[in-house]
Protein backbone atom coordinates (compact mmCIF):
# COMPACT_ATOMS: atom_id res chain seq x y z
CA UNK A 1 0.00 0.00 0.00
CA UNK A 2 1.30 3.42 -1.12
CA UNK A 3 -0.05 5.21 1.51
CA UNK A 4 2.52 3.76 4.25
CA UNK A 5 5.21 2.94 2.45
CA UNK A 6 6.25 5.81 -0.78
CA UNK A 7 4.66 8.86 0.63
CA UNK A 8 4.73 8.01 4.37
CA UNK A 9 6.16 11.14 4.87
CA UNK A 10 3.05 12.69 4.18
CA UNK A 11 1.08 11.34 6.28
CA UNK A 12 1.67 14.16 9.34
CA UNK A 13 -0.43 16.18 6.51
CA UNK A 14 -3.09 13.60 5.49
CA UNK A 15 -4.17 12.89 8.81
CA UNK A 16 -3.07 15.34 11.27
CA UNK A 17 -2.26 14.17 15.05
CA UNK A 18 -4.50 16.41 16.44
CA UNK A 19 -7.34 15.14 14.56
CA UNK A 20 -7.47 12.36 17.05
CA UNK A 21 -7.77 14.25 20.04
CA UNK A 22 -11.40 13.33 19.95
CA UNK A 23 -11.48 10.14 20.50
CA UNK A 24 -8.70 9.81 23.66
CA UNK A 25 -10.75 10.56 26.36
CA UNK A 26 -12.55 7.02 25.45
CA UNK A 27 -9.60 5.07 24.65
CA UNK A 28 -7.81 6.64 28.00
CA UNK A 29 -10.84 5.03 30.48
CA UNK A 30 -10.45 2.00 28.27
CA UNK A 31 -6.90 1.75 28.57
CA UNK A 32 -7.06 1.41 32.81
CA UNK A 33 -4.49 3.91 34.47
CA UNK A 34 -1.21 4.39 32.72
CA UNK A 35 1.36 1.66 32.55
CA UNK A 36 3.52 -0.29 29.74
CA UNK A 37 1.36 0.31 26.41
CA UNK A 38 1.65 -1.95 23.55
CA UNK A 39 0.36 -0.77 20.34
CA UNK A 40 0.21 -3.02 17.60
CA UNK A 41 -0.17 -1.40 13.99
CA UNK A 42 0.66 1.58 15.47
CA UNK A 43 1.12 3.76 12.04
CA UNK A 44 2.80 7.31 11.84
CA UNK A 45 2.49 7.32 16.22
CA UNK A 46 -0.62 9.74 15.93
CA UNK A 47 -2.74 8.07 18.75
CA UNK A 48 0.79 7.72 20.79
CA UNK A 49 1.50 10.91 20.88
CA UNK A 50 -2.04 11.69 23.07
CA UNK A 51 -0.52 9.10 25.54
CA UNK A 52 2.52 10.12 26.36
CA UNK A 53 1.88 9.45 30.35
CA UNK A 54 2.07 5.98 29.50
CA UNK A 55 5.21 3.98 29.09
CA UNK A 56 5.05 3.16 25.14
CA UNK A 57 6.39 0.02 22.58
CA UNK A 58 5.01 0.61 19.33
CA UNK A 59 4.89 -1.91 16.74
CA UNK A 60 3.93 -2.10 12.46
CA UNK A 61 4.56 -3.17 9.59
CA UNK A 62 6.01 -0.17 8.10
CA UNK A 63 9.72 0.86 8.77
CA UNK A 64 8.50 4.09 6.81
CA UNK A 65 5.92 4.83 8.93
CA UNK A 66 8.11 4.05 12.52
CA UNK A 67 10.14 6.88 11.06
CA UNK A 68 7.31 8.88 10.64
CA UNK A 69 6.29 8.22 14.51
CA UNK A 70 10.26 8.55 15.63
CA UNK A 71 10.36 12.07 14.93
CA UNK A 72 6.77 12.31 16.55
CA UNK A 73 7.27 10.47 19.59
CA UNK A 74 11.48 10.41 20.05
CA UNK A 75 10.87 8.63 23.84
CA UNK A 76 8.85 5.31 22.24
CA UNK A 77 10.64 2.61 21.21
CA UNK A 78 9.79 1.18 18.01
CA UNK A 79 9.77 -2.05 16.56
CA UNK A 80 9.28 -3.47 13.10
CA UNK A 81 7.22 -6.28 13.07
CA UNK A 82 3.72 -7.85 12.06
CA UNK A 83 0.55 -7.82 14.97
CA UNK A 84 0.36 -11.55 14.17
CA UNK A 85 2.99 -13.15 14.84
CA UNK A 86 5.85 -10.55 16.78
CA UNK A 87 6.76 -11.29 20.09
CA UNK A 88 8.89 -9.28 22.36
CA UNK A 89 9.31 -11.25 25.44
CA UNK A 90 7.42 -8.44 27.77
CA UNK A 91 4.27 -8.54 29.39
CA UNK A 92 2.34 -4.68 29.07
CA UNK A 93 -0.30 -3.44 31.30
CA UNK A 94 -2.34 -3.05 28.17
CA UNK A 95 -2.52 -3.90 24.52
CA UNK A 96 -3.63 -1.02 21.58
CA UNK A 97 -4.79 -2.08 18.25
CA UNK A 98 -6.31 1.03 16.40
CA UNK A 99 -8.11 1.39 13.11
CA UNK A 100 -5.14 -0.76 11.61
CA UNK A 101 -6.96 -3.64 12.74
CA UNK A 102 -9.11 -2.71 9.97
CA UNK A 103 -6.03 -5.04 7.98
CA UNK A 104 -6.93 -8.08 9.50
CA UNK A 105 -9.01 -9.67 6.93
CA UNK A 106 -9.76 -13.39 8.05
CA UNK A 107 -10.51 -14.83 11.43
CA UNK A 108 -7.51 -16.30 11.26
CA UNK A 109 -5.69 -12.96 11.38
CA UNK A 110 -7.85 -12.02 14.27
CA UNK A 111 -7.37 -14.97 16.18
CA UNK A 112 -3.67 -14.30 15.53
CA UNK A 113 -3.42 -10.91 16.85
CA UNK A 114 -5.05 -12.09 19.67
CA UNK A 115 -2.99 -14.63 20.56
CA UNK A 116 -0.08 -12.25 20.30
CA UNK A 117 -1.64 -9.10 22.36
CA UNK A 118 -2.35 -12.20 25.01
CA UNK A 119 0.71 -13.04 25.29
CA UNK A 120 2.11 -10.05 25.81
CA UNK A 121 -0.84 -8.94 28.87
CA UNK A 122 -0.06 -9.00 32.27
CA UNK A 123 -3.14 -11.08 34.03
CA UNK A 124 -5.91 -8.89 34.31
CA UNK A 125 -4.39 -6.40 31.33
CA UNK A 126 -6.92 -4.29 29.10
CA UNK A 127 -7.25 -5.22 25.30
CA UNK A 128 -8.18 -2.34 23.52
CA UNK A 129 -9.61 -2.65 19.80
CA UNK A 130 -11.21 0.42 17.38
CA UNK A 131 -12.11 -0.75 13.94
CA UNK A 132 -13.57 1.44 12.24
CA UNK A 133 -16.99 0.02 11.42
CA UNK A 134 -18.74 -3.65 12.17
CA UNK A 135 -20.60 -5.74 9.43
CA UNK A 136 -23.88 -4.79 11.50
CA UNK A 137 -24.04 -1.13 10.67
CA UNK A 138 -21.93 -1.01 7.76
CA UNK A 139 -22.60 1.90 4.88
CA UNK A 140 -20.56 2.85 2.13
CA UNK A 141 -19.17 6.29 2.85
CA UNK A 142 -16.92 8.87 0.98
CA UNK A 143 -14.35 11.32 3.23
CA UNK A 144 -12.24 13.73 2.62
CA UNK A 145 -9.40 15.86 4.36
CA UNK A 146 -5.98 16.83 4.70
CA UNK A 147 -3.61 20.01 6.08
CA UNK A 148 -1.49 22.07 5.13
CA UNK A 149 2.39 22.87 6.21
CA UNK A 150 4.29 26.21 6.91
CA UNK A 151 6.35 25.66 4.06
CA UNK A 152 4.14 25.83 1.64
CA UNK A 153 3.35 21.64 1.52
CA UNK A 154 -0.14 20.50 1.81
CA UNK A 155 -1.80 17.11 1.33
CA UNK A 156 -5.70 16.52 0.26
CA UNK A 157 -6.84 12.87 -0.16
CA UNK A 158 -10.85 11.33 -0.59
CA UNK A 159 -11.40 8.08 0.76
CA UNK A 160 -14.29 6.30 -0.83
CA UNK A 161 -15.17 2.49 0.78
CA UNK A 162 -17.46 0.36 0.04
CA UNK A 163 -18.69 -3.43 -0.26
CA UNK A 164 -18.33 -5.66 -2.71
CA UNK A 165 -19.21 -8.58 -1.49
CA UNK A 166 -21.68 -8.78 1.94
CA UNK A 167 -20.73 -12.18 2.00
CA UNK A 168 -17.72 -12.11 2.67
CA UNK A 169 -15.31 -10.31 5.22
CA UNK A 170 -14.11 -7.46 3.54
CA UNK A 171 -14.64 -4.00 1.92
CA UNK A 172 -12.74 -1.88 -0.36
CA UNK A 173 -11.18 1.65 0.13
CA UNK A 174 -9.79 3.55 -2.70
CA UNK A 175 -7.80 6.71 -2.21
CA UNK A 176 -6.85 9.53 -4.12
CA UNK A 177 -4.44 11.86 -2.97
CA UNK A 178 -2.99 15.50 -3.91
CA UNK A 179 0.18 16.09 -2.11
CA UNK A 180 1.66 19.68 -2.91
CA UNK A 181 5.05 20.46 -2.87
CA UNK A 182 6.74 23.17 -1.18
CA UNK A 183 7.49 24.72 -4.74
CA UNK A 184 4.18 24.31 -5.64
CA UNK A 185 3.84 21.23 -8.09
CA UNK A 186 1.36 18.92 -7.13
CA UNK A 187 1.94 14.80 -7.36
CA UNK A 188 -1.43 12.76 -7.94
CA UNK A 189 -1.49 9.25 -6.27
CA UNK A 190 -4.02 6.43 -6.21
CA UNK A 191 -4.09 3.59 -3.63
CA UNK A 192 -6.41 0.59 -3.33
CA UNK A 193 -6.89 -0.72 0.26
CA UNK A 194 -8.54 -4.40 1.27
CA UNK A 195 -10.14 -4.12 5.10
CA UNK A 196 -11.72 -6.39 7.39
CA UNK A 197 -15.20 -6.12 8.16
CA UNK A 198 -16.55 -8.42 11.47
CA UNK A 199 -20.25 -7.88 12.86
CA UNK A 200 -20.39 -7.71 16.53
CA UNK A 201 -21.28 -11.35 17.10
CA UNK A 202 -18.57 -12.59 15.10
CA UNK A 203 -16.12 -10.43 17.17
CA UNK A 204 -17.69 -11.42 20.50
CA UNK A 205 -17.35 -15.10 19.78
CA UNK A 206 -13.58 -14.39 18.46
CA UNK A 207 -12.72 -12.99 22.06
CA UNK A 208 -15.00 -16.03 24.11
CA UNK A 209 -11.38 -16.90 25.73
CA UNK A 210 -10.99 -13.74 27.65
CA UNK A 211 -12.99 -11.36 29.92
CA UNK A 212 -15.69 -8.48 30.76
CA UNK A 213 -15.84 -8.45 26.77
CA UNK A 214 -17.44 -5.09 25.81
CA UNK A 215 -18.16 -4.29 21.84
CA UNK A 216 -19.72 -0.84 21.86
CA UNK A 217 -20.97 1.26 18.85
CA UNK A 218 -21.71 4.76 19.18
CA UNK A 219 -22.23 7.61 16.97
CA UNK A 220 -19.52 10.13 17.66
CA UNK A 221 -18.16 13.36 16.01
CA UNK A 222 -16.07 11.68 13.42
CA UNK A 223 -18.84 9.50 13.27
CA UNK A 224 -19.46 6.03 13.93
CA UNK A 225 -17.24 4.73 17.04
CA UNK A 226 -16.29 1.16 17.48
CA UNK A 227 -14.66 0.25 20.95
CA UNK A 228 -13.80 -3.01 21.52
CA UNK A 229 -12.80 -3.99 25.35
CA UNK A 230 -11.51 -6.68 26.96
CA UNK A 231 -9.24 -8.12 29.83
CA UNK A 232 -6.73 -10.91 29.87
CA UNK A 233 -7.01 -13.54 32.34
CA UNK A 234 -4.46 -16.54 32.43
CA UNK A 235 -6.51 -19.78 33.43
Amino acid sequence: MRLYSEIAEWWPLISPPEEYADEIPRLRAALGPPGRLLELGSGGGHVASHLSDFERSLVDLSPQMLEVSRALNPDCHHIVGDMRDIRLGERFDAVLVHDAIDYLLTRDDVAAMLKTAAEHLVDGGHLVLAPDGVRDTFVDSTTCGGADAPDGRGARFCEWVWDPDPDDTTVRAEYSFMLRHSDGHVDLVQDSHVCGLFSIAAWQEMLSDWDDVVVAVTDEAWGEGVLITARCHRR
